[in-house]
């Protein structure tokens, strides 16, 4: 870890917040428009990206190339980059293109900072609603949540057992056949099951409103951004067997280190890292 990293953090934080700036000036005009171009990346099966996933992506790395040119980034729609500094950043332009085509407000641009170790900062910058959430990892921890100009501090809620807790996943389908009895288990035993928030659900892990999400399948530029976010409000993400999750695969996020225990007791039979 850079030691002058919690000296530049401020300044890094600034930076986040403009690519968010600038990722919102080019998904938000073509959120819900009848005007937008959207493709298929598979042959077989439906991945679909939009103009809005392309240009947002080459906002945001323009802002770096500008202010940041030896960082690394690491995005969804453009090739890797490797800089010099140590520091990568982490672009998902439009976390939930599923939802943005489908007129749902529970996409968000994602941005993280890395820095070899672990994740500095994290967004979730959700522009049609005007909402954004911000966690920065340092010598003292920070997460904020800004709403049309007003910021307040958020924090995740203190739920320990699964009998109370609020659990979401994006699609329970993404599941394979051990993920899912897995999945079963702890659905049967927590208060509420819901579905269908990509990136949304963690952001609502961070401000105390639902207790945990669990999913499979990530991809870094999915997950980066949310591990510090939650770590910064007093969460815990891990993979299902409570391993660093920050480049992918099964991810587990709750409110509570209690919480996340008894879920990954009952996880950890369909871990791919166990």
């Amino acid at each position: 870890m850079p030691s002058h990293l919690n000296d530049e953090l401020p300044a890094l934080i600034a930076l986040a917040n403009d690519l968010a700036e600038a990722a919102g000036r080019e998904t938000l005009p073509r959120f819900r428009s009848a005007d937008l171009i959207t493709s298929n990346k598979l042959a077989s099966g439906f991945d679909p990206v939009t103009e809005a996933d392309e240009a947002s992506e080459a906002a945001m790395r323009a802002l770096l190339t500008e202010r940041r040119p030896d960082d690394g980034v690491y995005g969804e729609e453009q090739e890797r980059t490797f800089g010099t500094s140590g520091l990568t950043w982490v672009l998902d332009p439009i976390d939930g293109t599923r939802a943005f085509i489908s007129g749902m407000p529970t996409w968000g641009t994602l941005i993280a900072l890395d820095d070899g170790d672990r994740g500095r900062i994290g967004v979730v910058d959700q522009p049609y609603m005007g909402e954004r959430y911000v966690g920065a990892v340092g010598s003292e921890s920070q997460a904020w949540m800004e709403h049309r100009g007003e910021r307040r501090p958020i924090r995740t809620r203190p739920c320990t057992n699964l009998s109370d807790a609020t659990i979401f996943t994006t699609d329970p389908y993404l599941f394979n056949d051990t993920e899912t009895e897995a999945f079963s288990n702890i659905r049967h035993r927590a208060r509420l099951t819901r579905y269908g928030t990509d990136c949304y659900g963690y952001a609502l892990v961070a401000i105390g409103q639902i207790d945990a999400v669990i999913e499979t399948d990530l991809q870094a530029y999915d997950i980066a951004a949310l591990v510090p976010l939650i770590e910064a409000a007093g969460g815990v993400v891990t993979d299902w067997s409570g391993g660093d999750c920050r480049w992918g695969g099964q991810a587990v996020a709750a409110g509570s280190a209690e919480l996340h225990e008894a879920l990954l007791e009952r996880l950890a039979p369909a871990s791919k890292n166990g």
